[in-house]
């Protein structure tokens, strides 16, 4: 296969109001992880220039597996993380600096400065 499981389709909407097909899993070395390029959450826009909209679930499962051995795959990146399994890190990270790690740091300095200026003003 081509290393990846979709999901979407008329019948089978992953996004309310939103019919379109979606890669939900890359298969650890299989031929999309090889290649780097598409990633969970891509939105599969045609495949082979075949457009996927307005298309079953198992009619676009259909239409991958007979894509044959070159395919070229029209996709849309996701900019916006959203809720749900799609683009979940898995690792229970954001992906940003965590608030502790920059106020932490910040209240002990402010506290330094604090006791080293009331000290200095107390041998005057």
């Amino acid at each position: 296969g081509l290393g990846f499981n979709i999901v979407g389709g008329t019948d089978q909407q992953y996004i309310s109001n939103d019919s379109s097909i979606y890669v939900s899993r890359i298969k650890k070395d299989g031929a999309a992880y090889l290649d780097g390029r598409l990633q969970e959450g891509d939105k599969i826009l045609a495949v082979n220039g075949r457009d996927l909209k307005d298309l079953r679930h198992k009619d676009a499962v259909e239409l991958f597996r007979n894509a044959g051995y070159d395919v070229s795959l029209k996709i849309q990146r996701r900019l916006q993380p959203q809720n749900g399994p799609v683009g979940h890190r898995g690792d229970g990270e954001s992906g940003g600096l965590p608030l502790a790690a920059i106020l932490v740091p910040g209240v002990a300095l402010a506290a330094a400065v604090i006791w080293i200026l009331l000290r200095y003003r107390q041998r005057m």
